[in-house]
């Protein structure tokens, strides 16, 4: 992408307001919790309590918008406890300069490798350093240290009090994730019926797992809708594509496929009507026309073989999503665990071991986790130095731009770079503006700061510019109730601002972390998680009887894992100003393509698992057995650029082939098109850069 591209990329969706996402009741109790706090503090305390206060409940405010499947009381909570500790250290350290300088160093070093917990944590903890940087900056005593921290940890809880006493829409993200995986896959029928090998993204089936990961007192009060609807969605989604595929499905053309159009439509119809319901916490209603279609027709059966059998399979996963609708389904229990009837999450002291775990496998110094703290601990210090020795005051502002403005990855550090000096720009001139003209007294610079922080909860899920002006106005106006004079603030922060972004941009000159140079990896880990998915699913074929359904079920989250690992890197691969180191992009979409396909084929064979009293086959053994031995120096050769080689895995294919040349099955019609999927990524490897039309050499099986 070029500079001036991703500019307007920048400005589009750092100005782009999506009324869908908006939540002004939550916006409102946010906001009204800063007003409780500001108003408490200043009518009880003093106008500086009043600022230390508000920023922790303001904080606690932002961080139960993060996308999060905890308990937004828990995430206030935490917020506010983990700033309350950050700003009493930094009271403790701001004495002396050294002293501080080595508290931010060490401090930013954590808070960057966070990142390694999970994109909440790296966010909340990126908040924590922004905030102490502006509160000890007010004059206090050690004892005075101790009342501020009670005072933010106070903001933290009153907003989790707020969030319990007045619930808006509760359970309303693991609803919106259940409900987006039945709309994906309903939406995934509808395409079938005119593409019958349309892609899908799992990405909504993921997140709704996620969403369905529970702590023990989380499972007890689980609303009755979020249960068994996931697991059938998940079982539906290869009988679909397997009812629809030309090769192992209904026929091309002809009266088949037009029943097979139909039972897509139907089983659309009634998913949708599913997820509306669950999204809403309203009665499921089921158009009985689409009812009609999901049922044998009184003629007879119109599909036959493998088609006819989906048919069936799919007629009885949709009976069972209307039984959900009545009743919860108790037979259907979550994967991974044993007596329960949920997937466990860790409590929140469980999540400590969780997280040391996570650190210790980041602190390695090709972890893009452990550059990025590295590069944000010294970008902070360098900021922090520089702007103590300008003559402009309110030295602070140029760390705190760098440490909002960085990101583990190039796309978000540069959007947000320049994002965050528009905002931060139109705030202090608008902030600025209002005290120059008004000159608002204490209780009025409060309301403007509680507006702006209403403001920013409305905003909070779009454009990073508007947010980043509500931010800096809100800072504004707080600092003006502490009598903060707006001169003082105008020109200085902006350019601090501008200097904080320019050293975030020239750490990842100085010390990158690509992602371009990684892609060759990412792909060859999705070779190696699809292939292992494809060795569970034949092994089973092979021998039924020994059929372990957790080994299967494992394998796809794997796989799944893998594929969104690869699309998230090459998305940052697309926004960095780097050149590829032997993966082209063509070859990049050639190769996705191919594991795509590959991944397909792999979930049609599985929709046609034989049952445990089946005969074994020898055949789909060998197969199996073929493709565990050369995946290993496969999934080694796409990471060191060399031809992979098949060779084994053709023979054992055609030795298949010929023992089932008159009645082939699906497992070995999907065998042929695996191989085809592997010879595919084979030549998109080998291709090399520029010339389109090269092919590997030595790969059997293609002509």
């Amino acid at each position: 992408m070029s500079w001036s591209h991703a500019l307007k990329a920048t400005a589009r969706a750092g100005l782009a307001i999506e009324r869908t996402r908006l939540e002004p009741l939550v916006a409102l109790r946010g906001a009204c919790g800063v007003a409780l706090v500001i108003g408490l503090t200043l009518w009880l305390g003093s106008p500086t309590l009043a600022v230390s206060s508000a920023f922790g409940a303001f904080s606690s405010g932002i961080a139960t918008f993060q996308r999060s499947w905890r308990p937004r009381p828990a995430l206030a909570l935490a917020a506010a406890g983990g700033l309350a500790v950050s700003t009493f250290l930094g009271y403790l350290a701001a004495a002396h300069t050294a002293t501080f300088l080595v508290m931010i160093a060490a401090w930013t070093l954590l808070t960057g490798m966070a990142w390694a917990v999970g994109p909440v944590s790296g966010l909340v903890s990126t908040q924590m350093v922004a905030v102490m940087l502006v509160t000890v900056t007010l004059p206090t005593s050690v004892l005075g240290a101790l009342q501020h921290a009670a005072l933010i940890g106070l903001g933290g809880v009153v907003q989790a009090a707020l969030i319990v006493l007045f619930p808006v829409r509760p359970w309303g993200v693991q609803r919106d994730a259940l409900a987006d995986a039945l709309a994906a896959v309903a939406d995934y029928a509808r395409r079938l019926r005119h593409d019958p090998v349309a892609p899908f993204d799992p990405q909504p089936l993921m997140e709704a797992r996620s969403a369905a990961a529970l702590t023990p007192r989380q499972a007890r009060r689980r609303p009755r809708q979020l249960r068994g609807y996931r697991l059938l969605a998940e079982r539906i989604r290869p009988v679909l594509a397997s009812l629809a595929d030309p090769v192992v499905g209904a026929a091309p053309d002809g009266p088949e496929r037009d029943r097979a159009r139909d039972l897509l439509g139907a089983t659309a119809t009634v998913l949708d009507a599913v997820a509306h319901a669950i999204r809403w916490g309203k009665p499921v209603r089921l158009p009985p026309d689409a009812m009609a279609v999901l049922e044998v027709p009184p003629t007879g059966p119109m599909l036959s073989g493998a088609a006819r059998r989906a048919a069936l399979r799919l007629m009885a996963l949709v009976a069972d999503v209307v039984e959900s609708s009545d009743e919860p389904v108790e037979a259907v229990t979550a994967e991974g665990a044993k007596d329960r009837r949920y997937l466990p999450r860790p409590t929140v002291p469980g999540m400590v071991p969780v997280a040391l775990r996570a650190l210790r496998r980041e602190a390695r110094w090709s972890s893009p986790v452990l550059r990025h703290a590295v590069r944000v601990s010294a970008v902070a210090s360098c900021g922090y130095l520089l702007g103590a020795a300008l003559p402009w005051g309110h030295g602070y502002w140029a760390p705190l731009t760098s440490v909002m403005v960085l990101r583990p990855d190039f796309g978000q550090t540069f959007s947000r770079g320049v994002a965050r000096f528009t905002g931060t720009l139109a705030g202090v001139v608008l902030g600025g503006a209002v005290m120059a003209l008004a000159h608002p007294g204490p209780y009025v610079s409060a309301a403007l700061a509680v507006v702006c922080a209403a403001s920013l909860y409305l905003l909070m899920r779009t454009g990073f510019i508007v947010a980043s002006a509500c931010v800096t106005a809100y800072v504004v106006f707080l600092l003006g109730i502490a009598g903060e004079g707006w001169s003082q603030t105008v020109a200085a922060r902006v350019a601090l601002t501008l200097l904080g972004g320019a050293l975030a941009m020239a750490a990842y000159v100085v010390f990158p972390a690509w992602e371009t140079p990684l892609l060759r990896d990412r792909l060859a880990d999705w070779l190696g998680a699809n292939g292992r998915y494809a060795v569970a699913v034949f092994d089973v074929h092979a021998r039924p009887a020994d059929r372990r359904p957790r080994q299967v079920r494992e394998a796809l989250l794997d796989a799944r894992a893998a594929r969104a690992a690869w699309e998230q890197s090459e998305a940052r691969a697309h926004k960095e100003p780097v050149r590829h180191r032997g993966l082209s992009r063509g070859a990049a979409r050639a190769a996705q393509t191919a594991l795509s396909t590959m991944g397909r084929v792999t979930m049609l064979v599985e929709a046609h698992l034989p049952a445990s009293d089946a005969p074994a086959s020898k055949e789909a053994e060998e197969f199996a057995e073929a493709l565990r031995q050369s995946l290993p120096e496969a999934v080694t050769a796409v990471r060191e650029r060399r031809v992979a080689e098949w060779g084994a895995v053709h023979e054992a294919l055609e030795r298949w082939q010929d023992r089932e040349e008159e009645r082939p099955g699906v497992a070995v019609r999907g065998a042929e098109l695996l191989v085809e999927a592997l010879d595919d990524l084979t030549q998109a490897l080998a291709r090399r850069p520029g010339k389109p039309g090269s092919r590997p050499g030595g790969n059997p099986g293609k002509d």
